[in-house]
């Protein structure tokens, strides 16, 4: 059985790890609640956009060109990878690290190790496979740390111009999607060539358009924006879904703690039984000795 002064100190220990669990979660649970807002008010527009976007793709000539949609042989692949900047978030970075092996090893396993190129999003994915001896192009690390339209423009932009320079044949993006606080989903989706849908054609066929100015103009500038504000929604999505995974993750490591400290009390008190009792046969034992 542990000394007193041992479990005591557990107790110390335990219990200042509790209040640091607790306050994370409480931190989380705010931040949680300002990144839930963005993407439930960002969501409708982007999924608007892309809408608008797919009826004109649906209704383009064969003869237009839209460098976007080239299909290539796949040679080299760009995979934006979205990961947190920091820990402390149970599954939340590892079950990305773990869809970006299955999607390599399920899509890509012809292609050479170097010819799969990774774009990390966030601090803790850039360490990762950088370790690794991974293909990692591109330091956008810190994105985070102050994210908006205008700070993720440049990471799309990147992809987006090396497709369009044939650097990439394809552009995959995997992250988290935010369903609620408990519940993140993994999305692994292509980003690049756009892929027309055949319920969106079946859907547009019979629809008569009037383009002012021509289709081609209106796609030149509808299509990257579209492409921008996907790329800015997955960030959202995966800023939500860090908070709520962090939130749960600390109050889960609560509760434990909570646990641990009924039972190390309990020990605690046995302990000091012992203690007591054997004190005390002792007294009974000298005493009994003197009177002998």
């Amino acid at each position: 059985m542990p000394s007193l002064k041992e479990v005591r100190g557990r107790i110390i220990s335990v219990n200042s790890t509790q209040q640091i669990t607790k306050a994370m979660k409480m931190v989380s649970a705010a931040k949680l609640r300002r990144a839930q807002d963005n993407i439930i008010r960002f969501r409708p527009y982007a999924q608007k956009l892309n809408a608008i976007l797919a009826n004109l793709s649906a209704t383009m000539e064969q003869s237009t060109d839209n460098p976007y949609a080239v299909v290539r042989d796949v040679k080299n692949v760009l995979i934006v990878v979205v990961t947190s900047d920091r820990g402390l978030a149970g599954p939340f970075n590892s079950n990305i690290a773990k869809a970006v092996y299955a999607l390599i090893s399920s899509d890509y396993k012809a292609l050479p190790k170097e010819n799969v190129h990774l774009l990390c999003i966030g601090k803790k994915g850039y360490e990762y496979f950088s370790k690794r001896g991974h293909n990692v192009i591109g330091d956008y690390s810190t994105l985070f740390h102050n994210l908006s339209f205008n700070t993720a423009r440049p990471a799309a932009e990147f992809a987006m111009n090396g497709f369009l320079k044939t650097d990439y044949d394809r552009v995959e993006i995997v992250y988290n999607e935010f369903k609620n606080a408990a519940t993140q989903l993994i999305i692994k989706e292509r980003l690049l060539p756009i892929e027309k849908k055949k319920e969106t054609q079946e859907k547009s066929a019979n629809t008569d358009y009037i383009f002012e100015p021509s289709e081609e103009e209106i796609l030149s500038e509808l299509i990257p924006k579209s492409l921008k504000t996907q790329f800015y929604k997955t960030l959202l999505e995966s800023n939500a879904s860090e908070h709520g995974a962090r939130m749960t993750a600390m109050d889960k490591a609560t509760e434990n703690a909570k646990d641990l400290l009924k039972e190390l009390r309990l020990t605690y008190n046995r302990s000091r039984q012992a203690s007591i009792t054997k004190e005390i046969l002792e007294i009974v034992g000298g005493a009994e000795a003197l009177a002998g």
